[in-house]
C-alpha cells in the first residue's frame, strides 16, 4: 500500500486525504463557533433585550456546530481505526505469505503455542 507512515504502518493516500478534508472542516467549523462566541459575549454585555434573545439563536447554532464537530471526529476515528485494521491485515497476510514461502510456517506457529 502507497501513502505516509503512521506508528509504522503505510496509509493509504487517500485516507489521508479524508483525514485533511476532516480536518478542514472541523477547522472551519472552530472559527465559525470562534465569531458565534465573540457576538454571544457582545449580546451578553450590552444587556439590550434584542441582543439578549438573539443569543438564544446564536447559542442553538453554537451547539449544532459541537455536535457537528463531534460527528466528524467520531468518523475519523472509525477512519483510523479502519485504516490501522486493514493495514496490520495486510501487513499479517503478508507476513504469513513470506513465512509459508520460505518453510518456517509450521516452526513459527508452534513456538507461537508454546509461549
Amino acid at each position: 500500500m502507497e501513502g505516509d507512515s503512521f506508528n509504522g504502518t503505510q496509509i493509504d493516500g487517500r485516507v489521508v486525504q479524508a483525514f485533511q478534508k476532516s480536518f478542514v472542516q472541523v477547522q472551519n467549523i472552530l472559527d465559525q463557533n470562534r465569531l458565534l462566541i465573540n457576538e454571544i459575549n457582545q449580546n451578553h454585555e450590552s444587556k439590550i433585550p434584542d441582543n439578549l434573545s438573539r443569543n438564544v439563536g446564536l447559542i442553538r447554532e453554537l451547539n449544532g456546530n459541537i455536535r457537528r464537530v463531534v460527528v466528524l471526529y467520531a468518523e475519523l476515528s472509525s477512519s483510523v481505526t479502519k485504516s490501522m485494521e486493514t493495514s496490520s491485515e495486510e501487513d499479517l497476510s503478508g507476513a504469513m505469505r513470506s513465512e509459508s514461502s520460505d518453510g518456517k510456517a509450521g516452526h513459527k506457529k508452534n513456538q507461537a503455542c508454546l509461549i
